[in-house]
């Protein structure tokens, strides 16, 4: 049987076509894959005691864009990976709209474990797991956090600010640029929610990547 390193390495080989690419900004005793393992037994909540397993994320260690969600849903619970549910798929279809995707880009959420039937997370939960989040975002030290949805957007911030007031502005979270928009799960249950969110990516693709170039 596998361990939790092996299958997340080869999470790093189907991306990277079986290279295993570490970040070059890094030292080899400081890089994720240390962090992961680091991490991977974590029993700081009790939300540990109905994990399937820990969803940590996945994408590019070097990536100038991270984008981070709320916290995993079934499908990732079961597959360790963020994002591959009907959420998941549209935010790829999103991604690939401006020109990205999963390889240029890391995933990952506020939360690495599953809160039962996908309940908001509670504040002792993201307190617990919010330093694993910070430490992440100081490994790949991107010029763009994403954060999707009010939960992502109020954990980076620390702020109670609505979803709608913390749209349309360009923050910064430890002095990398930070923008909130609609979660992909959101657009499904309203459709409303498709536009505003698309006037959100094309900032992203305008000043961050063809600005960028």
């Amino acid at each position: 049987m596998k361990s939790n390193s092996e299958l997340y390495l080869e999470q790093y080989k189907d991306i990277y076509d079986n290279k295993i690419i570490l970040n070059s900004k890094l030292t080899d005793d400081d890089n994720l894959d240390t962090f992961y393992n680091e991490i991977k037994n974590c029993t700081k909540c009790s939300l540990s005691d109905s994990r399937t397993k820990l969803v940590f994320g996945i994408g590019n260690p070097n990536a100038d864009i991270v984008i981070v969600g709320e916290a995993p849903g079934k499908n990732e619970d079961l597959k360790g990976e963020p994002f591959v549910g009907r959420g998941g798929q549209l935010l790829d279809k999103i991604l690939e709209a401006i020109n990205l995707n999963r390889k240029k880009v890391f995933i990952l959420n506020v939360l690495k474990c599953r809160p039962p039937e996908n309940r908001d997370p509670k504040p002792d939960e993201i307190s617990e797991c919010e330093p694993y989040l910070k430490k992440q975002l100081q490994l790949i030290n991107p010029k763009l956090i994403v954060a999707l949805g009010r939960i992502a957007g109020m954990t980076l911030l620390k702020t109670k600010d609505s979803l709608t007031n913390m749209r349309n502005k360009i923050h910064k979270y430890e002095n990398i640029d930070l923008i909130v928009t609609y979660h992909p799960a959101a657009l499904l249950r309203n459709p409303n929610f498709k536009k505003p969110t698309w006037e959100d990516f094309k900032l992203i693709r305008n000043k961050y990547i063809n600005g960028s170039k």
